[in-house]
């Protein structure tokens, strides 16, 4: 069963994890990518925000409003490219610290009971979802992403490790897409 708790206590450490690990780092390690339509840790974070602001909490927020009656909008994955134009990465991610803490902070306010979390939404590709699978979702979303920006960094170095890339499981990891 899903507990709602544990996936708060990930949430809110995300951008904190990805702050420590990113900011002030060489473009070199934050902009580059694993080739066509791959993206770089920038990318990632851009992407992250677009979430917070037109995924999560605004479907949240719809199956608790219309249960199974209205899908969600579909959400355009690329949707952040525009987005991230002329920002810095720092800027970004204060940008994705602020968003999480206040949708966080709406979350919890929700009090969300044992028969919410059961509720019923449609989401336009998957079909008939629950808020449970979709909050749950919302966390192994970010597990993926911090995955995905080990991956893409460890890219960076993959000639330079040598022979030791057959002891690095990262560097067997092919590219998933963005």
């Amino acid at each position: 069963m899903h507990d709602l708790n544990r996936t708060i206590a990930l949430l809110t450490r995300t951008p904190a994890a990805l702050d420590a690990l990113l900011r002030d780092l060489p473009d070199e390690w934050t902009r580059r990518n694993e080739g066509e339509n791959t993206w770089s840790a920038f990318d990632v974070i851009g992407h992250l925000i677009h979430c917070e602001h037109d995924d999560w909490m605004p479907r949240v927020r719809t199956i608790l409003a219309h249960g199974d009656a209205q899908p969600f909008p579909p959400f355009d994955r690329w949707g952040h490219v525009k987005a991230v134009q002329g920002k810095s990465l720092p800027q970004l991610l204060d940008e994705l610290i602020r968003i999480r803490a206040e949708n966080i902070a709406e979350l919890r306010a929700l009090n969300l009971s044992a028969a919410d979390l059961a509720r019923p939404g449609r989401h336009p590709g998957l079909g008939i979802v629950t808020l449970s699978e979709l909050l749950a979702t919302w966390a192994a979303h970010d597990l993926n992403h911090l995955h995905q920006i080990a991956r893409v960094m460890a890219h960076q170095v993959r000639e330079p490790v040598g022979p030791f890339r057959a002891y690095l499981g990262v560097m067997q990891c092919n590219a998933h897409g963005a």
